[in-house]
């Protein structure tokens, strides 16, 4: 029985996802040591991937093969644009980041580019190229919290917090219904499409790695 195309992409993409469970900055977060400062730098750029990230939800809906799965990301974004960006303007200000703050934070270069290239393929790209490329956060988020949790949660309890969230067995949940449907779309894909497909994904598992690296770096425009 063939491998489902989900498992064959993780496995494709194996060394950048080890690197970023190997990152400092996820380290730091996995035993309370990380700079707070760069931690702050994380929730701002974060605030506006989200905000790219609805946007991405809404193509989705709008290109979905299907009702299911149309309504599915529709319940994706308002959940997102609703709930979840109002439990992110709550947990920055336990930082002490104010909505303005947030509202105010301009894009660092990686965010930028991670954004734009999402959003490039869920405007040009087959529908199973947008599933493939959006995977990795999902996905990769939810291994690393249940990674780090396995391993004692950190003394400082606004990076505890931050890991119960994504260790979340409804975080899991929703990442293992996004596997579910790139494993659906590469059934009977070409080659050519399932090559699309892995070029999406590994392109975002490396907007991953680089956006932890961003932020571990408090990265800004240089001019």
């Amino acid at each position: 029985m063939a491998k489902p195309l989900s498992s064959a992409l993780r496995a494709r993409a194996e060394p950048i996802w080890r690197a970023q469970h190997e990152h400092p900055f996820v380290r730091g977060i996995g035993d309370g040591t990380l700079d707070l400062e760069k931690f702050k730098h994380w929730v701002r750029q974060d605030y506006l991937f989200l905000i790219e990230y609805c946007r991405l939800f809404g193509l989705a809906a709008a290109r979905a093969p299907d009702l299911e799965t149309l309504a599915r990301f529709a319940d994706l974004l308002a959940a997102t644009a609703r709930t979840e960006m109002d439990l992110h303007r709550a947990y920055a200000r336990e930082f002490g980041i104010s909505d303005a703050e947030l509202e105010r934070e301009p894009m660092a270069p990686t965010t930028r580019a991670y954004t734009d290239f999402l959003l490039r393929v869920a405007a040009i790209g087959d529908f199973a190229e947008l599933a493939a490329a959006l995977l990795p956060c999902m996905w990769g988020f939810s291994e690393i919290g249940q990674a780090l949790k396995t391993r004692g949660l950190p003394l400082e309890p606004r990076y505890a917090k931050w890991i119960e969230m994504y260790a979340a067995p409804e975080f899991a949940t929703l990442s293992g219904w996004c596997r579910d449907l790139v494993d659906r779309l590469g059934e009977g894909a070409s080659d050519d499409l399932r090559r699309r497909m892995e070029d999406a994904f590994v392109t975002s598992s490396r907007y991953e790695y680089l956006f932890w690296d961003m932020a571990w770096r408090q990265e800004t425009w240089p001019v």
